[in-house]
């Protein structure tokens, strides 16, 4: 039996579609054989909490789908994934040479050249063991910050050994684009191209790999996976003049953080929101920085050093920050405030998950679309050049009808989490006939 993508258009896809999935199916139950073995693939594990919180999602649904399934994770530091989601789990590639000075540089590159023949049959052993790999969420087939011997080539690789094994491959509410180097793009593109189930997380991502040349006609869009994510119990607010408003920020560099020119961006980015942050604090507001990324403390250390030199008689106080490590940690920070003012994408899909009047300084259309969904097309501006006048206005708009707002965005969430659903049928059918296909 073979996987067939499903025909059916994007527009069936968006009504509720009754409970979600919670056991183990019927055609499961009836089905007699060893345990379905399950890959998941991606960048896990490496401190971006929008990535290891898409990996949780779909682990949570796994576990109540197929509890007798033997899960393996491919990803980027297999130490940190191991003990976070108690999973087996291999490195996506071994230590890079490149990371070994000592080494003249020909050399490096021919020790590359000599390791592709046995990392070629280690990907093609771990697939074989495999029965189905799923990439779950994420910006996967976006370039961002990538070089083409990177991911881009580690992700083509993969798929392809999966393919060469006889192994299923689904991309589930991936994000696809922008891929700007001519590489990437053909990299990535051709990876996904090998896919027998792609899903996307919006319409930007499927347009971006029609314009590319892959056939996504039979391909449906499903929100972001990390809408499943259990929400935290949120305490109540308390309505007042002063709010407290989350201030995402991010150590961003550009699109190619490595290019020339990106220290100048990031200090741009950085002086353009303290301003922000001491109109906050003047007025008598509580900020509270948030992250998306372990590396986001630099950001959080060049902004705090500036407010206190700009308002030392403030203290540490007026600006909160405490570390987070995960999804589950940054809602906790995000349902002790009123308003959310980020960078980072899943920091907006986290502020909207907890029903919070979100404004985006986003550095990818991704965001803008996501925001659009949810209502709120006007309070997005562009990290680089988001103008804080505006930033202001689009604050005080947003605070002045911020129960309404926030209503709005619940009610669009709810609908989220409805229509994901509907992908989570289709997961669960799809495994079972991989089951009955591999028993």
């Amino acid at each position: 039996m073979t996987i067939a993508i499903d025909t059916r258009s994007d527009a069936d896809e968006v009504a509720p579609r009754g409970p979600a999935v919670t056991g183990i199916s019927r055609k499961a139950q009836g089905a007699h054989g060893r345990p379905l073995r399950i890959t998941l693939f991606g960048l896990f594990g490496c401190g971006n909490f929008g990535n290891d919180g898409s990996l949780e999602t779909m682990l949570d649904f796994l576990r109540a789908t197929r509890p007798d399934a033997r899960l393996l994770c491919i990803c980027a530091n297999p130490s940190v994934v191991r003990a976070a989601f108690d999973i087996d789990a291999l490195p996506i590639r071994p230590i890079d040479d490149d990371e070994k000075p000592a080494l003249p540089r020909p050399l490096r590159r021919l020790l590359k050249i000599l390791r592709l023949v046995p990392e070629s049959a280690r990907m093609l052993s771990a697939m074989r063991r495999s029965d189905i790999a799923i990439i779950p969420g994420t910006g996967i087939l976006d370039d961002f910050g990538e070089w083409p011997f990177g991911m881009p080539m580690d992700l083509l690789r993969w798929c392809l050994a999966a393919r060469l094994a006889g192994t299923r491959l689904a991309f589930v509410s991936i994000g696809a684009g922008p891929i700007d180097r001519v590489w990437n793009r053909r990299l990535m593109v051709t990876a996904a191209r090998l896919a027998h189930y792609r899903s996307y997380r919006d319409r930007l991502s499927k347009t971006f790999l029609e314009t590319s040349g892959l056939s996504t006609a039979a391909d449906p869009i499903f929100p972001d996976i990390v809408f499943k994510l259990k929400r935290p119990d949120a305490p109540p607010r308390v309505d007042g003049a002063k709010l407290t408003v989350g201030v995402g920020v991010m150590s961003y560099y550009g699109w190619y953080g490595f290019e020339d020119g990106g220290r100048a961006i990031f200090d741009a980015y950085i002086a353009r929101l303290v301003r922000f942050v001491i109109y906050l604090l003047d007025r008598g507001h509580g900020v509270r920085l948030l992250t998306g990324e372990l590396g986001d403390a630099t950001a959080v250390d060049a902004l705090r050093a500036i407010v206190r030199r700009e308002r030392p008689e403030l203290g540490d106080a007026a600006l909160v920050f405490e570390p987070a490590y995960d999804l589950n940690g940054l809602m906790k920070q995000i349902a002790e405030t009123d308003i959310v003012v980020a960078t980072r994408y899943h920091n907006i899909i986290c502020a909207l998950k907890m029903g919070k009047p979100t404004i985006s300084l986003g550095y990818s259309k991704k965001n803008d679309v996501v925001m659009a969904e949810f209502g709120l097309a006007e309070y997005c501006q562009h990290v680089e050049h988001f103008d804080g006048d505006l930033l202001i206005s689009q604050f005080e708009t947003l605070a002045g009808q911020r129960a309404k707002i926030g209503a709005a965005i619940e009610a669009c969430r709810d609908e989220q989490e409805r229509e994901l659903e509907c992908q989570e049928r289709r997961l669960s059918d799809m495994l079972d006939d991989v089951a009955m296909e591999r028993w």
